[in-house]
């Protein structure tokens, strides 16, 4: 059950928010939080704005975590709809998206200016070398952890074969991968 409060388009203080905080409020979440708000939304949210207690905050993000798509989208649009109704959604959302898209937009023209140049270039290749490297560092982690059957080792091997080296499409690769790792699986434990 819901705690009460969370009906009340009051703030912590008892104080109402007013769209322009509510905006703003979620503007500095997506401009501090640009590339994952989830951490620096509790802040803002219950220690900083005073808005909602750490209670409600809960209840609210558990709400939003059980609801298909992000947690911190769904819970921007149900604190929107809380102090301000429909129109207050779209203002928080809007809030949480413009310093992230602003920014994005930026580096996109700086980009666009500057990718012939060579170093740029070497910049944009080594950056995804790294995120690759860290993709493949949380793979192998994960891996590690789970303790991998070899034969579960072989569908990976296979899929950076068709992906990595042959250039087969993602799409087709799960499409034919998955059904034969899923029904591996089912073969070994029924042994």
């Amino acid at each position: 059950m819901m705690n009460q409060s969370l009906d009340s388009p009051q703030t912590v203080s008892g104080r109402p928010l007013g769209k322009l905080e509510l905006f703003m409020g979620f503007a500095e979440m997506g401009l501090c939080g640009f590339g994952g708000v989830a951490t620096i939304a509790r802040h803002v949210i219950v220690d900083k704005r005073r808005w909602m207690s750490e209670h409600d905050y809960a209840t609210l993000l558990g709400m939003g975590q059980i609801l298909p798509g992000g947690n911190i989208i769904n819970m921007t649009v149900m604190l929107g709809d809380r102090f301000q109704g429909p129109l207050g959604s779209i203002v928080a959302l809007s809030g949480l998206m413009i310093m992230p898209l602003v920014i994005l937009l930026s580096l996109t023209l700086v980009y666009d200016s500057y990718s012939s140049n060579p170093d740029v270039r070497a910049a944009t290749i080594g950056a995804g070398a790294a995120a690759a490297g860290l993709v493949i560092g949380v793979g192998l982690k994960m891996g590690r952890a789970l303790r991998l059957h070899p034969v579960h080792l072989g569908f990976a091997v296979v899929t950076f074969i068709a992906m990595g080296v042959m250039r087969l499409p993602f799409i087709a690769t799960v499409i034919v991968l998955a059904p034969l790792c899923i029904a591996a699986t089912f073969w070994m434990r029924r042994k």
